[in-house]
């Protein structure tokens, strides 16, 4: 019979941007979450009796080997060590496996740990625009660094404060609803993750943000994709670290006190999009995959989703959790909260980790009765690569078995990528767009996806006119009926509105 899988222990640490001292980097980072992992345990010894140290891939700062290095760090000598691939999906993605590998008796003890350290202390220091990887080598070879295609790249999208704003766009013309109107309901919800990182210690921002606020554009809140504002996006500028200990049951109940209760992992699912890319993507406003690895968690863990008692979607932008909401089947009128920590745009959105803090918190709030279940999902990219994962106080009815081992074999799912045509001469329909600004408040450009009369998709340019940009915010442009043409000196399609 399969053993039972217990978070043991977890702890987070957040930097605050004033310091007294010397910084610390994300190894230093993991190092204090982990002893403040262990510290809520019967022995901080659990550290050096580690039988494996997961890393989340750390995207600020290069490490050649981080999970060596941190079992250094808690002088430990485990038997395993891995270190994840680029991408919010990660965190979730090694607690599945290890809980696997914990099921399955191949481990009995795993730390899982993740940080990142990118706020900028020394003033004589330009700041960088998107230098999310400024920790990545030049000579990283893994895929899993690309979020766009060369295409794409060409026509201004490449990083995912460009991109996700294409799915809000594709949203809003679902909705039927005016501008203000579907603006400000999307300002509510963010104005609720805004109070949910008030009231919590390990945010990053605690302000309460208004939906006004929120969806105003303002000397500090400035526009950055339409229909995003700064405060609509990641809060990726953080120093933040997490750590969490999985364990069997047998063995966690050596090293658990006994006025907490015990937090048992249910069960995990992961899934890919066979359409990676935004461009390849035949519906902006939904998630097979997302869907699939969130019904593959419910399942495995024998939980409906009525019987779910909280939520913390992944939430880089207000779209993601709409999309989590719609494929899911959260309603609107669902009293359950969509976030536990405030979400990556106040709670703080450092690199991949995020969710492992998401499920420190759920731990915590499980270990002291706040709550009695809890579902987490993760993604990486584009909506491209999605993770869940169930946590309870009641141990699973059913077994584990090797459903990490089968997600990582056969993961895709969706349909076949779209039929693209890079140049293009001739019609077309917007099925979705966004616009991009300078840091002065400026438009910069307008991108559009769409598809021509014979069902291939093409994304182009605007002309870079007041009036063209007046009428893209103004009003839904999806449906739009717009000319192509490929200009070769920019090696770029343009469209005018028709």
């Amino acid at each position: 019979m399969e053993r039972k899988v217990v978070v043991a222990g977890w702890g987070q640490i957040t930097q605050p941007k004033e310091l007294n001292n010397v910084a610390k980097d994300p190894m230093e980072l993991m190092t204090h979450a982990s002893f403040k992992a262990s510290a809520i345990m019967t022995s901080k010894k659990v550290l050096e009796n580690l039988d494996g140290v997961m890393v989340v891939r750390i995207v600020s700062r290069h490490y050649n080997s981080p999970a060596k290095q941190l079992a250094q760090n808690l002088k430990a000598t485990p038997k395993y060590i891995h270190v994840s691939q680029i991408g919010g999906n990660s965190p979730q993605m090694l607690i599945n496996r290890a809980a696997g590998m914990i099921a399955r008796n191949e481990l009995d003890s795993v730390l899982i740990a993740g940080a990142e350290t990118y706020v900028q202390r020394d003033i004589n220091l330009k700041t960088v625009e998107n230098a999310l990887f400024k920790g990545v080598p030049k000579d990283y070879e893994g895929d899993d660094l690309k979020g766009s295609t060369p295409l794409e790249n060409a026509h201004g999208i490449k990083h995912p404060m460009q991109g996700f704003p294409l799915f809000e766009i594709a949203l809003w013309a679902a909705s039927g609803l005016d501008f203000q109107t579907y603006i400000m309901k999307t300002g509510k919800m963010w104005s609720e993750f805004s109070k949910i990182a008030a009231a919590n210690p390990n945010a990053w921002s605690r302000d309460i943000k208004t939906a006004e606020e929120i969806i105003t554009l303002s000397k500090t809140n400035r526009p950055v994709a339409f229909p995003y504002t700064k405060y609509m996006n990641s809060f990726v500028v953080v120093d933040q670290g997490a750590a969490i200990i999985l364990m069997s049951e047998e063995k966690a109940k050596k090293y658990s006190l006994k006025a907490r209760q015990s937090v048992y992992f249910l069960g995990g699912g992961y899934a890919e999009d066979r359409q990676r890319f935004m461009i390849e993507k035949s519906d902006f406003t939904s998630s097979a995959p997302l869907k699939s690895a969130v019904k593959k968690a419910l399942t495995r863990s024998c939980i409906s989703l009525r019987d779910i008692d909280c939520f913390d979607l992944y939430s880089c932008f207000p779209s993601a959790v709409s999309i989590a909401k719609k494929m899911i089947g959260i309603q609107d009128n669902d009293p359950r909260s969509l976030t536990l920590t405030g979400g990556l745009g106040f709670f703080g959105g450092p690199g991949n980790n995020y969710s492992l803090h998401s499920v420190a918190t759920l731990a915590e709030k499980i270990s002291t009765g706040e709550r009695s279940n809890g579902l987490i999902t993760a993604l990486g990219w584009f909506m491209h690569k999605h993770a869940a994962g169930i946590y309870g106080a009641q141990p699973l009815e059913g077994e584990l078995q090797n459903y990490d081992i089968i997600d990582q074999k056969d993961s895709l799912v969706g349909d076949n990528p779209v039929k693209i045509r890079d140049q293009y001469n001739g019609k077309g329909v917007i099925e979705t767009y966004t616009i991009l600004y300078t840091r002065d408040h400026e438009p910069l450009m307008a991108v559009i996806y769409g598809r021509t009369p014979d069902n291939f998709r093409f994304i182009a340019r605007t002309q870079n006119h007041p009036d063209i940009f007046n009428q893209l915010t103004k009003k839904n442009m999806v449906g739009q009926k717009v000319n192509i043409s490929f200009h070769s000196s920019r090696n770029i399609n343009i469209a005018d509105l028709i």
